[in-house]
């Protein structure tokens, strides 16, 4: 088949010389002995002839066309049969001849003379342009395909492609046997073999072969292109084309999802295990053997390779992402292979004791984390002088460091992962976003990132020639300018940036499977894009923070403290430039019934990034954060824990104070824990002593060693292990870490002597119930200056006295205070008096010497 080429000239006559017999595939399947040369020996050599155009029978009645003729000052004349085409011949002219239907009985009998036939569109289209007529030794109806190289693969029926190659070529196209570089399209009846894959490598575009029928169609119309996006995106073959897909491993959500997904690419969906399946797609995290045994025919694929399709918009290679399964089941890493499996009871207390040393050194996070991406910034230090004695102020040094290491990592994989492809030219299947979305979404991410980039170096520099002088202010002061012109803008427009995310994850299938293949990566630690672009808007209060504890940590001849100060109010203004209207007044609300909740409560939980994320009921299992059996309440915020037991009964009326409806605090407060603090979190197995149980390896920055809290959960509306995830997730925010899997923990119970077995018996409950009840009454009264032998003489001459007689109401009375007295004294009474009657008689006069109950 010969290339359609275009000889022109400006005086309006055409060279007879093909330049498409230079082409080494056209000179094989070419009609005619022509000689290959250069195209200037042929132009020198063969004779100009003047090309004429004969209008054949219902071309010559058109007046369009004569028009046009005549505009590009072409001689023609009519014909209406093809005995006159005979009288026509003449070796002065060059005949093209216009036909009108290229389905006619006369076209076929000009096609068999070899003579060149064009369609009024070329005409018309030339007229138009005012360009010169195209030359081609194939017929040639119009040229909306002019240009375009076209390959065919995977069609079986010969007279389907001959019928298909015709009609490229009449529109102007050009064909190729074999795929190469050259080729702009290929027509697929199939999504296998190996033109088809070479074809997705390349980023050529593959189309059914609807697209040439259609473009047929519309051959008349002026101005019509094949390859223009609108047109060819309706015929361009669907990633799953020939694909039926069955799914292992999602949830009902998820499946659903993706079978919906699946229909719209093209392909059909199946029960798992149907063997009309062509793929099975698998949830490599979640399945670890197959249910059954696949045939060789099932491609047995990983989950990536469905949203990798979708997103590049054909069909990608299997090979790639096959699963394989595990020889060993992936299991997190267990603290119990860090005890000494021993039965000897006298060693539990040093086991329990290396055990938390050994995890200890594990807990102690690096000043310097794993870098971020080349192109965006510069390696780190190696390694950090640690000071022989490490002072308060160089912990929190240290963790502000850390914090903002991890946040610049953060905002690298932002921009390394999400935004610089997104703006990648030449992407497979076009655009997935228009600029202004992209904008939208990322806002000055950018420029956030090169101001943390200069804050986290000075950081650094500042921690490894570390001196308890060297300010820590002066940094934020430097770059506080930076921050206020930066951060505003993104944060006051953050929700539209989320809008944005979500309406073109739900109207384009490309960008929903880009941020599903992209949150799958271990650089984003499972998070979507919308959890990862929430970190700016929390940064800065979490840096007033941080520079708030290091004021309390810095001695006040230290000059670093009142440039601290100065950091903390730029911090503060920059933060006043973001819309206030952005917070949820729900979770302002939340916070303030903790706070009413909680008697004690600090006043600095209440914060304007602050919000409550769940409430959990637990019972304490060892001696921290209270005494064992303890009924505990722990507050999840997005940034601290507040942890309050519960409050022991007031004996008598409580009395609200003058004006005030609300009900008495509940809850005590223990302790409000930044969740910094939280160096790991202790899934613990359930065994028959154990259950619902786990534990927080804490390390307050004052102190040298861990602190081990452990609870039994009570709440049955939240499983353990939605709770430790959310619990892990929010650590990993405040951080700035990304992998939140990793700081969860799954050990054995007997590791760390933690079990439940007594916590339900209904004689431990009593028993803690006495043991409460005596610590109030002995804190509540002490009579230990009134003297027993008083206390026994009047009791003894009471009894007396009553001997014989039916005792009156005002013996009764002095009984029932004497009976009550001698009872409070450890003396038994033949009649003892409620005790709470007692107090409600004389709660005026020992109000005052009642301790607080705590």
């Amino acid at each position: 088949m010969a290339d359609n080429s275009v000889l022109t000239s400006t005086t309006g006559r055409t060279s007879l010389a093909d330049s498409s017999i230079f082409d080494s595939k056209v000179t094989e399947i070419s009609k005619e002995n022509v000689f290959v040369g250069s195209a200037s020996y042929v132009e020198e050599e063969m004779p100009q002839i003047e090309t004429r155009m004969i209008l054949v029978q219902e071309a010559g009645k058109q007046e369009d066309l004569i028009k046009a003729l005549k505009e590009i000052k072409v001689p023609f004349v009519k014909m209406e049969s093809l005995e006159e085409f005979e009288s026509l011949d003449s070796p002065e002219f060059e005949n093209v001849f216009i036909v009108m239907d290229f389905q006619d009985s006369i076209f076929d009998e000009l096609h068999k003379t070899d003579c060149r036939i064009i369609g009024p569109p070329v005409i018309l289209n030339c007229a138009q342009k005012g360009e010169p007529l195209p030359f081609s030794c194939r017929p040639l109806y119009c040229t909306s395909m002019m240009n375009l190289v076209l390959c065919f693969t995977g069609f079986r029926k010969k007279e389907e492609l001959v019928r298909l190659v015709t009609l490229v070529h009449h529109m102007g196209g050009v064909i190729r046997k074999d795929f190469n570089s050259k080729v702009t399209h290929l027509v697929a009846n199939c999504t296998q073999g190996e033109k088809f894959r070479i074809a997705v490598s390349l980023g050529t575009p593959i189309m059914k072969s609807e697209w040439i029928y259609k473009a047929w169609e519309r051959r008349n119309e002026q101005d019509f292109c094949a390859s223009v996006d609108d047109f060819r995106n309706e015929f361009k073959v669907p990633p799953f084309q020939d694909c039926i897909l069955s799914f292992l491993g999602f949830s009902d959500e998820e499946k659903t999802n993706m079978e919906e997904m699946t229909k719209m690419q093209g392909g059909n969906c199946l029960p798992v295990g149907d063997e009309r399946c062509t793929h099975l797609v698998v949830e490599e995290n979640v399945v670890k053997e197959l249910p059954f045994e696949p045939s060789k025919k099932l491609y047995v694929v990983k989950q990536e390779w469905f949203w990798g399709s979708i997103q590049m918009d054909a069909r990608a290679g299997e090979t790639m992402y096959l699963y394989e399964k595990a020889n060993t089941p992936e299991l997190k890493k267990s603290v119990s292979l860090l005890s000494l499996n021993t039965p000897n009871s006298n060693r539990k207390r040093r086991r329990l004791k290396e055990t938390l040393a050994q995890l200890s050194r594990e807990t102690d996070m690096s000043p310097f984390p794993p870098q971020t991406p080349k192109s965006c910034t510069k390696s780190s230090k190696n390694s950090t002088p640690v000071p022989s004695k490490q002072s308060a102020r160089w912990q929190v040094a240290k963790e502000l460091y850390q914090t903002e290491s991890n946040y610049v990592n953060i905002l690298a994989t932002i921009i390394q992962l999400f935004q610089v492809p997104l703006e990648e030219e030449g992407q497979r299947g076009g655009p997935i976003l228009a600029p202004e979305e992209i904008k939208t979404i990322f806002g000055s991410i950018p420029d956030i990132f090169d101001v943390h980039m200069k804050i986290k170096d000075d950081l650094e520099d500042l921690i490894v020639n570390w001196d308890e002088s060297k300010s820590i202010g002066d940094i934020f002061l430097k770059y506080s300018k930076d921050l206020v012109k930066t951060y505003p803008p993104f944060v006051n427009f953050f929700e539209m940036s989320k809008e944005t995310i979500i309406k073109c994850e739900k109207q384009k299938p490309r960008f929903h499977a880009f941020l599903k293949i992209n949150q799958a990566k271990p650089e984003c630690g499972r998070q979507s894009l919308v959890e990862l672009l929430i970190r700016p808007v929390q940064r800065l209060p979490s840096v007033a923070l941080l520079l708030n504890d290091l004021k309390k940590h810095t001695a006040e001849e230290n000059p670093d403290k009142s440039t601290l100060e100065k950091a903390i109010g730029s911090l503060k203004e920059v933060m006043t430039h973001i819309n206030e209207d952005k917070r949820k007044t729900e979770a302002q609300k939340q916070i303030f019934d903790v706070v009413y909740e909680v008697d004690g409560c600090p006043a600095n939980l209440l914060s304007s990034h602050r919000s409550l994320v769940q409430r959990v009921e637990t019972i304490s299992l060892g001696e921290h954060p209270c005494d064992r059996g303890e009924q505990v309440t722990l507050f999840l915020f997005n940034d601290c824990l507040e942890i309050a037991r519960k409050r022991h009964k007031v004996i008598g009326t409580f009395r609200s104070p003058p004006g005030h409806t609300r009900p008495p605090a509940s809850l005590k407060h223990i302790h409000l824990m930044p969740l910094s603090q939280i160096k790991k979190v202790l899934d613990i197995r359930e065994t028959e002593d154990c259950h619902n149980a786990f534990a927080l390896l804490v390390r307050p920055p004052t102190e040298r060693a861990n602190v081990l809290l452990s609870f039994q959960m009570t709440s049955e509306e939240l499983p353990k292990e939605n709770w430790l995830k959310m619990l892990c997730r929010h650590v990993a925010n405040t951080i700035c870490k990304a992998d939140a899997e990793n700081l969860i923990y799954s050990a054995d119970p007997e590791s760390f002597e933690v079990n439940t077995k007594d916590m339900d018996s209904t004689l431990s409950r009593a028993s803690r119930a006495i043991k409460k009840t005596s610590k109030k009454v002995t804190r509540a009264f002490s009579f230990s200056k009134t003297p027993k032998r008083a206390l026994r003489r009047a009791l003894m001459t009471s009894q007396s006295s009553m001997e014989g007689r039916s005792p009156s109401s005002n013996d009764k009375h002095v009984m029932s205070r004497l009976s009550s007295t001698s009872s409070l004294a450890g003396i038994p009474s033949p009649s003892l008096v409620s005790l709470p009657s007692f107090f409600e008689r004389r709660s005026h006069t020992l109000s005052r010497s009642t301790t607080h109950l705590i």
